[in-house]
């Protein structure tokens, strides 16, 4: 894409990767992503740089919000006869409030993106402001200077991104965990697609598009769950926008409910492949989780320090020794549009089963077999793929899969059926810079940005003990927790690293290869110091995953538990999370670099 001319802007702590050839790395301070979003936001809204028919039309920024609530003015605010469901725009044709009708779609050019107006109610004159009014002001308190003490991102830099998304539209944004891993993760992750949103890029050519999928019958029986006991979902009470509302839980939730019982005891656990006390925060907590339980269940390649405190080990087959489904590969419009049944290579060894030969048979013991097709996986397979017209017989003859021939669509959010308008799956319909969702439970319904939990600024009492800030990124050549005792890769990194800027190395008498000690609030691991320019000097980055030995080299492992070993995600807390997804600090959190005797 680059060499057809693509912009690319980069937002990293460090030069790593596409940073090395982006028109624009900006090299953020850890955890501050969502203000960094907003700062370059306000350029946009200040200079006119966004596109104004998609935010009138398919984002709440022409709504009126309440100065005395805070709540989105309705039309049953201004006539006891008026729709509830009805929400109120100032008509600057009219000079007068309007109702939008969400299933009815836009608004038109006539609605008001800035201003103060006083509407009648029932109950006497309001004083309202449009969402976008709102958001700008937000926006306003994040401007480029700001930004330069924020963020550690030049001012000029923020109006130069602000410039290139602008000028270089269409535009499509990327994000993974490297985002998701702060206590500010929800609004972040708000401010960087709201400010995409301003593109008016998004299901566009050229933007971030929704693939069409190959039609596949739905087999995670989410239905099987009754109201009452998805009420119950670990973490739901707390945190009522969270991972519980996908059915999904935190290891923090989870220790808590087998330690303390809270909100109900946890006796029983069955683990697909995660290494959980690698992989998550709180290794020591999780260990004592999960001893403490009943009866715990791993399934698994092999050993691991999580799948040593199971009571059975499961063995699993590899890819290579299993058939398997997979419809849609997700990565472009045809990727999505390929079926494939990948053929078993060699026979699995020894009494290792697939995940999903494990799962049937389990549900079959159970007394659950109806619920999975009596234990048949190839009954399975058809009736997921039944939807499709493929078959089983035909993707089993053509071993590299088969396509079906899908039309990619764009815009898909204006579509009409039977007069109501898709939108967006939101109250309003609509792309929400402003969320009475959030508001409803105590959220602001902006994306404000609030500073790090655990860092020098917020934690000024530890600051001086810890004035490094700790973030991580994922070693390439390794996956996750797994394959240092492979030979071939272990040789090219041989010992856990903490990369750290020269200069934080010279102030501590640290050369580079020295082993040192990471230390933040909860403990210390060890791992060899290197040394990357590209860092603030204020901030370090380490690696998680690591434990295994490689003994065809003579590469030592690592005790999980121990301050002695390199397991990077022990000395990181669930104490302080988002309070909104419960995100947990591994990517912005205090630390030192000690030498290491």
């Amino acid at each position: 894409a680059l060499k057809r001319g693509a912009k690319l802007i980069v937002v990293d702590p460090r030069q790593a990767g596409l940073a090395r050839r982006a028109d624009q790395w900006l090299r953020v301070r850890p955890g501050t992503d969502g203000a960094l979003a907003l700062g370059i936001a306000h350029v946009m809204i200040e200079r006119g740089w966004y596109d104004e028919a998609f935010v009138r039309d398919w984002t709440n920024g022409t709504l009126l919000v309440r100065d005395d609530n805070g709540r989105l003015l309705r039309e049953s605010d201004v006539s006891p006869a008026g729709n509830e469901q009805n929400y109120l725009y100032w008509d600057q044709a009219t000079a007068g409030p309007a109702a939008y009708d969400p299933a009815r779609g836009a608004i038109g050019g006539d609605a008001a993106l800035f201003g103060a107006f006083s509407v009648a109610t029932a109950r006497g004159p309001v004083s309202c402001r449009p969402v976008f009014q709102l958001m700008a002001e937000l926006c306003r308190t994040h401007g480029p200077e700001h930004i330069e003490t924020q963020c550690g991102v030049a001012a000029d830099a923020v109006a130069q991104a602000a410039e290139m998304l602008w000028r270089a539209r269409p535009t499509a944004y990327y994000v993974w965990s490297g985002v998701e891993q702060h206590t500010n993760a929800t609004q972040a992750a708000r401010a960087i697609g709201l400010l995409h949103a301003l593109t008016g890029s998004f299901d566009g050519p050229g933007g971030n598009v929704l693939f069409s999928g190959v039609p596949a019958a739905n087999v995670t029986g989410n239905e099987l769950m009754s109201p009452e006991l998805k009420a119950q979902s670990l973490g739901l009470s707390s945190r009522p926008l969270g991972p519980a509302v996908g059915e999904y839980t935190s290891t923090d939730d989870l220790y808590r409910a087998i330690t303390e019982g809270q909100p109900y005891g946890v006796r029983g656990l069955v683990v697909f492949g995660a290494n959980l006390l690698m992989a998550h925060a709180d290794g020591r907590r999780g260990r004592k989780a999960l001893a403490a339980l009943d009866f715990y269940v791993h399934a698994d390649l092999f050993m691991n320090p999580t799948a040593e405190l199971a009571d059975i080990v499961l063995p699993v087959a590899t890819p290579f020794e299993t058939e398997a489904l997979n419809i849609g590969f997700e990565v472009s419009a045809a990727a999505q549009a390929h079926v494939q049944l990948r053929k078993r290579l060699v026979e699995p060894q020894g009494e290792a089963r697939s995940d999903v030969q494990i799962v049937f048979d389990l549900a079959c013991r159970m007394g659950l077999g109806e619920h999975f097709w009596n234990g048949d996986i190839d009954a399975a397979y058809r009736h997921q793929l039944a939807p499709s017209g493929l078959t089983l017989e035909a993707l089993r003859e053509a071993p590299g899969g088969l396509a079906l021939p899908l039309e990619t669509k764009y815009r898909k959010f204006a579509n009409r059926k039977n007069g109501v308008v898709k939108g967006f799956a939101t109250p309003s319909r609509k792309i929400e810079f402003y969320s009475e969702t959030f508001l409803a439970h105590g959220y602001d319904p902006l994306p404000g940005f609030e500073e790090p939990l655990v860092s020098p600024r917020s934690r000024p009492d530890l600051a001086e003990r810890f004035p490094l800030i700790l973030t991580c990124a994922k070693d390439t050549l390794f996956c996750e927790t797994q394959h240092r005792a492979l030979p071939s890769l272990r040789r090219r990194a041989r010992d856990p690293q903490i990369d750290l800027h020269p200069d934080t190395a010279a102030e501590r008498k640290i050369a580079a290869g020295d082993w040192v000690r990471l230390v933040t609030p909860e403990g210390s691991v060890r791992a060899r110091a290197r040394f990357d320019k590209s860092l603030d000097p204020g901030v370090v980055c380490g690696q998680h995953g690591w434990w295994q030995a490689c003994a065809e080299i003579d590469a030592p492992g690592y005790d999980p538990f121990s301050s002695d070993g390199a397991n990077h995600n022990m000395i990181i807390s669930h104490a302080a999370a988002d309070p909104i997804s419960g995100s947990v600090p591994h990517r912005a959190y205090m630390c030192d670099i000690k030498p290491l005797a």
